[in-house]
Formats: structure tokens, sequence, C-alpha cells
């Protein structure tokens, strides 16, 4: 069995369960956050499909789609955008996952264990998926914890104490 077909199963269940997630969000969750922090959940969604878009150049040999701008590769606090378009969030997960898959199927066997110089460091595409899957149960977990346990709105945040 090759590797992308040994991967695939647990890569889909992975994003499947965080694309059903996202599905699952109001719009008005979006901007949650937890205070004193920059990342809301709209922003780990964004940067979530941008990171696949990366590994997929990186990794994979596919270039970034045209017009894609990267706005969250700086961190949370490197990025001014808010990101409160639910629709578009998941049109960007789904269309990122797709590019991702893509890559993946192409990448001849030989290929998933010769390391690949990067700017996250040297890596193999099969310890790419690895870290891919681990980056989006972290945000998966987070966005979780957010609806839970609560949260404030990011537009809450920006009137600062006593206002």
């Amino acid at each position: 069995m090759s590797t992308y077909a040994t991967l695939l199963p647990v890569w889909n269940a992975i994003q499947s369960r965080f694309h059903e997630t996202v599905r699952g969000l109001q719009a008005e969750e979006l901007g949650l956050q937890l205070a004193g922090e920059s990342a809301s959940i709209g922003y780990m969604l964004r940067h979530n499909a941008e990171v696949e878009y990366m590994f997929a150049a990186w990794f994979f040999d596919l270039q970034m789609p045209e017009g894609l701008q990267v706005q969250t590769s700086r961190g949370a606090t490197g990025s001014s955008a808010a990101f409160t378009d639910l629709d578009e969030l998941i049109q960007l997960l789904e269309a990122s996952n797709q590019h991702l898959l893509a890559g993946m199927s192409a990448l001849p066997e030989e290929k998933w264990h010769e390391i690949r110089k990067c700017p996250i460091g040297p890596s193999t595409p099969l310890e790419a998926v690895g870290r891919l899957m681990y980056h989006t149960g972290i945000h998966s977990g987070q966005i979780s914890f957010l609806r839970k346990y609560g949260a404030v709105p990011q537009q809450e945040l920006a009137k600062g104490c006593g206002n």
C-alpha cells in the first residue's frame, strides 16, 4: 500500500471532524477569543487554511492559488484583519484541503521520505502531514474550548477597560 493510501483515511477522519466543527459555527462566534489573546476563531480558521496552502507549496510542489494573500503567518498580533465571513472561511478551508490532497496524491512514493528544506526547518512530506494533523487538532481543540467555556468577542476587547 502506498504512503498516500495509508495516510488518506487518517487525514480524512481528522479533516472531516474539523470541517464538521467549522460548519457548526455561528458567524458571531468567529470573533471569540480569550481575554488578553489576539487569535480569534475566525483567525484560526484562516490560519489553518493558509498553513495547508504553504505546506502544499513547500512539500508537494503546488503553487499557492493566484491572489491568495497570506495574512496570518506572523501570528495573530501581526494581523489586523478580522475574519468574520463564515461562508468565505468554509470555502477557503475546503479549497485548501482539496489543494493539499491533490499534491499528496501526485507525490511519487519515493519522495515521501526525502528531506526538504523549508522555512519551518528540514522535514519530509510524511512528517509534514503529521505536523498538519497535529496543527489542525490543536486549533480544533482551541475552538471547542472557546465555544464551550466562553470568551470575549474581539469588538469588546477593543473597547478596553471602563468603556
